[in-house]
């Protein structure tokens, strides 16, 4: 097959196109390449998609498979006027973040969805639900009888750059100085390993399969998360030179409320607790993955996931600053904060 793959330097862009070379594929990667470049075995055609749809020249014409990523609809929109005619299957991958109500557990595809953001306005950080629903809704217009939207939810593993899934387990692995953790213990998580996600992508490309499902991970309780976090932070790894650890000396259950007073915040970000969310988000890491599972869409052990995670964070540094998480600043000004309130 034919994929062009509009990115592949990034994460799951990358692996995508790392996967699909492994399996004799002809890739072809978009991308400017400013940060990384396309895994070995592509070709790689140099381009910046903010210039509209003349960026495309180098790569149009007909394709097996694209495979776009955007957070930009009036990108996603120039890529669909552009390619889509040209392109047997077109896989859009999308976010559960395009969902107007986070506080069902266990709805499927068919929940609402929030408002599209308005024609040809560009996406920003704020509204990047509103510009993922925007996609979705302009790839099911232009090119819906071939689309395969991909809903995914938090997407965990080596290369992860959003610093949240592998937070937990560098913590504990880090040191052993007291740990505040979220007294959140029945909450779910909900992360699918990268590879799993773009395994099925690419499946689905060579299946032409299309339609919308939530690609998300298994439910697992924060409380297992943390305890199985904790557990493998004091093993060796699989890092050269890596070597065993003890167990942190505490694990601190700060409440809720107690930590929104002291400025934590909410799942990423500077100074955040990973994972941690709202209250009136009891579902947004607990949507059912049925769908996506009777379309071939297989997950190996999250425990798995965890360990690959904790080995990128050990091979980064584990005392690097971070995009999320407490700094060790904060974490021990709260930690001498609870000890006065226990006094």
């Amino acid at each position: 097959m034919r994929i062009l793959v509009l990115g592949g330097t990034a994460f799951l862009s990358a692996e995508v196109a790392k996967q699909a070379v492994a399996l004799g594929h002809d890739v072809t990667c978009f991308a400017r390449g400013t940060q990384a470049n396309p895994p070995d075995g592509v070709t790689w055609v140099r381009g910046d998609r903010s210039l509209g749809r003349a960026a495309y020249e180098d790569v149009n014409g007909s394709w097996d498979a694209v495979v776009d990523v955007s957070r930009d609809p009036v990108q996603a929109r120039d890529a669909l006027e552009r390619l889509g005619p040209g392109a047997r299957h077109w896989t859009f991958v999308s976010s559960c973040s395009v969902y107007a109500d986070h506080s069902v557990p266990g709805a499927d595809e068919s929940a609402p969805l929030l408002e599209p953001l308005p024609e040809g306005q560009a996406g920003t950080p704020e509204t990047y639900g509103e510009s993922k629903s925007a996609i979705e809704q302009m790839t099911l217009a232009l090119v819906g009888h071939k689309a395969h939207i991909v809903r995914a939810g938090l997407i965990g593993g080596p290369g992860d750059g959003s610093d949240r899934y592998g937070y937990w387990p560098a913590r504990f692995a880090a040191n052993s100085e007291p740990v505040i953790v979220p007294d959140i213990p029945d909450d779910a998580t909900q992360v699918i390993d990268v590879r799993d996600l773009a395994t099925w992508i690419v499946h689905a490309a060579e299946k032409a399969w299309t339609g919308t499902y939530n690609a998300m991970g298994d439910v697992v309780p924060f409380s297992e998360y943390i305890a199985e976090s904790r557990r493998m932070a004091a093993g060796p790894g699989t890092q050269p030179g890596a070597e065993a650890r003890p167990l942190s000396a505490q694990t601190i259950w700060a409440e809720e409320d107690w930590l929104v007073e002291h400025g934590v915040d909410y799942w990423a970000g500077p100074d955040s607790l990973p994972l941690w969310l709202p209250s009136d988000h009891d579902g947004f890491q607990a949507r059912t993955n049925r769908a996506a599972k009777g379309l071939g869409m297989t997950l190996r052990p999250w425990q798995e996931t965890l360990r690959d995670a904790l080995d990128y964070e050990r091979s980064l540094g584990l005392e690097r600053e971070r995009k999320a998480g407490l700094s060790r600043e904060t974490e021990r000004r709260l930690v001498g904060l609870l000890g006065k309130q226990q006094a």
